[in-house]
């Protein structure tokens, strides 16, 4: 191929991959708007707190267990858009809120909300992996994180705006349900922008030229989940970070979604730049996984985010969100690119649905037990952390010496 050739490669990648970032984009502008509202929504429709905790547990288990058995079949049935139109068309579940009268009603449409997202996020990164390997898979999976964090911080300041513009003092149903009714806009874009995107990918190709080969699923991979689990398992949600601000009254209500919002910006901004390091670092050595070296930093990182995330100083705990926002930038680049690095194209499917499974399960399990120990001791909960981190070094040391 000469030079001119693959200059066109390389922007056809460019593009496909920017056009799969603005689906994600409006995709993430859609739940995770609603996803900050349904809680306060499933309450005015009559619901508890225990009920609504069942909800959200349900859900989100379901979002991330079934992502194996859909990657599996989107692999098998080679229809990974078909999995992906599906999941995404599902999004209408979303506006479909604004007509619950129940909180049994809503509950159905946010597990579906849910379940859309099971089907379409291995399909969709698979289709993406596809095409990161003409410019990189760290910065293809860079600019999509990118993407998807200007519209997690649009989304739920578009249901910001509109409470606003109601007035002030408490939300009436109306007003919620008149906020769903305006997702329907993204939502009509969205499935304009797949159908777009569809034929613009089928006109380029979406042939893996780098995959490695073979058949099943190999033992690196299965080291790297294992690798996967323990970090995931030892790393800190924001929601626990957010109630330690809030309960140790060492940061005020109104700067902790400030707090997060920084950490979304420094996430977008460094997703970008771990992913490009990623990349370098496979050039440097010619090797297709040589960039899973780089993982190294998530737990050296994350066991200074613990200490400092749960101290009484504001500027330790805002050192802890800047880390926390590195990490999180980190753990939506390169960890996903290195899926596309270490997987065949038969095999990629399925091993983005068990890299997903064994990632939303650790989360479940870890913020879950972190929750409890936070509640019975602060000093056991970050000696167990740290343990978790040093785990997952450990396990780092036996992926690195199995690295081609």
């Amino acid at each position: 191929m000469n030079l001119k050739n693959m200059n066109d490669e390389v922007k056809k990648a460019f593009l496909i991959i920017t056009l799969f970032g603005l689906i994600s984009l409006f995709g993430d502008i859609i739940y995770e708007g609603a996803r900050g509202v349904n809680g306060p929504y499933l309450k005015l429709l009559g619901s508890n707190a225990a009920l609504i905790g069942l909800i959200v547990g349900v859900a989100e288990f379901l979002g991330y267990g079934l992502r194996f058995v859909s990657g599996y079949f989107s692999d098998k049935t080679k229809s990974h858009w078909t999995f992906l139109i599906i999941g995404y068309f599902m999004l209408i579940s979303v506006p479909l809120l604004s007509i619950s009268n129940t909180w049994k009603i809503a509950a159905i449409f946010i597990v579906l909300e849910r379940l859309g997202k099971a089907l379409r996020s291995p399909a969709r990164d698979t289709l993406v992996s596809f095409a990161t390997k003409k410019i990189g898979t760290g910065i293809g999976f860079g600019i999509s994180e990118f993407f998807d964090q200007i519209g997690a911080t649009v989304g739920p300041l578009i249901f910001t705006i509109y409470f606003l513009s109601r007035g002030s003092g408490e939300k009436i149903l109306s007003d919620y349900q008149n906020a769903y009714k305006i997702m329907l806009i993204p939502f009509l874009i969205l499935i304009s922008l797949i159908v777009f995107v569809y034929f613009i990918y089928k006109k380029n190709g979406s042939e893996d030229k780098k995959s490695i080969t073979g058949e099943g699923l190999s033992k690196v991979f299965w080291i790297y989940s294992i690798f996967t689990f323990l970090t995931t398992f030892g790393f800190i949600n924001f929601a626990l970070m957010g109630f330690h601000m809030k309960s140790s009254r060492i940061v005020s209500d109104n700067y902790i979604p400030f707090f997060y919002a920084v950490a979304m910006v420094v996430d977008a901004i460094f997703a970008i730049i771990i992913g490009k390091l990623y990349d370098n670092l496979k050039n440097k050595n010619k090797k297709e996984d040589s960039g899973l070296l780089l993982l190294i930093m998530i737990p050296i990182i994350t066991i200074f985010i613990i200490p400092l995330a749960f101290s009484y100083n504001v500027s330790l705990i805002f050192l802890s969100v800047i880390l926390w926002g590195i990490v999180m930038g980190a753990h939506e680049t390169i960890m996903k690119a290195a899926i596309a690095d270490i997987t065949s194209i038969k095999k990629r499917g399925t091993g983005y649905g068990v890299f997903n499974f064994i990632y939303g399960l650790s989360f479940f399990l870890g913020s879950s037990f972190v929750g409890i120990l936070y509640e019975f001791s602060k000093g056991i909960m970050l000696i167990t952390l740290i343990i978790f981190q040093f785990l997952s070094i450990f396990a780092f040391y036996i992926l690195k010496k199995n690295l081609s």
